[in-house]
């Protein structure tokens, strides 16, 4: 079992937040609506040493999650930030700690608290993934495919990206977009690794149309049901033979352990932001390392901050199914890193510098930005 390894408290002085619009190279179409624009807080933790950066995952609008941009935006200026700032002296790990009076939010605690571990990390000159105990130098790269204008050209979209050399593809699927898009993927590649992300689109009443997924020899099939369904995708668990994997659903550690003890799934997504922070998903790793349930690193359409940070998670030994750490080319012409992540054969590096192992590409992060505020004591 990897051992966390604590960083020195840091003195907080500042934090700056920016809203960013930053164009995808390509609308990403899922069962809850369309993108064409990724808007995202980027977070800056001034301390008397050093600058830490942090991601805050929401969208515009509270359609995955009931978090978005601008409930964060207030969240963060008018609780999380003063909180911490009236501390002043923080240790990284106490963070979750000091949050706690704040209900929820946990996209929005999960930014703040990277960028407080980043600037702590830097001071010492450790990188992140010493700091979470990582094994692996490299990890494997998946991507996530939005619905397509129909199956052919789903099945076009995916070979361009296996061509790009990602080693599993996930595609997105909602009621009447769903087992025609998987055969066709299935009967046009064989027995690359698919898998299919319905986002909460489905009820139990949706069985038998999932069951029709069996056939394709799926990893797994991710979310089917709403994210309070713990009962009902245990239910649904029973009647397939596709392993159930839960994201949404898991918004914590305490959830993820509800949700193996009923059986509801046999896999877990874990994204950071959508449990608070990096160490609150480290403890989602360890509970399900120890049961044996295996663990991927889903994606938020993160930026190089995130990115970066979720290649360091995903090299944790109980990672053995690839996560959607792909390229940033995948979304965005231009990153706010000055090296944006790239795949090496099918696997993106581990940043090993000094905190999250990135440097901001200033103008970039200004040509983006459209919000910015400096919050102090």
């Amino acid at each position: 079992m990897p051992l966390l390894r604590p960083a020195a408290p840091v003195t907080l002085d500042a934090v700056e937040l920016r809203v960013l619009h930053i164009p995808l190279v390509s609308p990403f179409t899922t069962s809850f609506g369309t993108e064409t624009v990724r808007e995202v807080i980027v977070v800056a933790a001034e301390t008397t040493d050093d600058v830490g950066w942090g991601e805050v995952v929401t969208q515009s609008e509270p359609s995955y999650s009931s978090e978005y941009t601008q409930g964060a935006w207030d969240v963060l200026t008018r609780f999380l930030a003063p909180a911490l700032l009236e501390r002043r002296t923080v240790a990284p790990e106490a963070v979750g700690g000091i949050l706690d009076r704040v209900v929820g939010h946990r996209m929005a605690k999960a930014g703040l608290e990277l960028a407080l571990i980043d600037a702590a990390l830097r001071a010492e000159g450790r990188s992140f993934a010493h700091y979470l105990g990582a094994e692996k130098t490299r990890v494997p790269s998946g991507v996530s495919v939005g619905i397509q204008r129909d199956p052919a050209a789903l099945v076009d979209t995916v070979g361009g990206y296996l061509d790009e050399g990602y080693v599993r593809i996930k595609i997105k699927i909602k009621p009447g977009r769903d087992v025609d898009d998987t055969a066709a993927v299935r009967e046009a590649y064989g027995a690359i690794p698919l898998q299919v992300d319905a986002n909460s689109a489905y009820t139990l009443a949706d069985a038998d149309t999932l069951q029709q997924l069996d056939a394709f020899d799926l990893l797994l099939i991710e979310q089917p049901l709403q994210e309070d369904d713990l009962v009902d995708h245990a239910t649904l668990a029973k009647r397939l033979t596709t392993p159930v994997c839960l994201d949404e659903s898991i918004v914590s550690d305490k959830a993820a352990a509800d949700a193996l003890a009923l059986g509801s799934a046999a896999i877990l997504n874990i994204k950071a932001g959508r449990v608070g922070g990096y160490l609150e998903a480290l403890a989602i790793h360890d509970r399900a390392l120890a049961a044996g349930v295996p663990v991927w690193c889903g994606g938020m359409l993160e930026t190089g901050i995130g990115r970066a940070a979720n290649a360091a998670l995903a090299a944790l030994p109980g990672f053995t199914l690839p996560g959607d750490i792909s390229a940033s080319a995948r979304f965005y012409d231009r990153d706010i890193v000055t090296e944006p992540a790239v795949l090496d054969d099918g696997h993106a590096r581990v940043p090993t510098g000094p905190g999250l192992g990135i440097e901001i590409d200033a103008a970039a992060l200004e040509g983006f930005t459209v919000r910015r505020e400096r919050i102090t004591r």
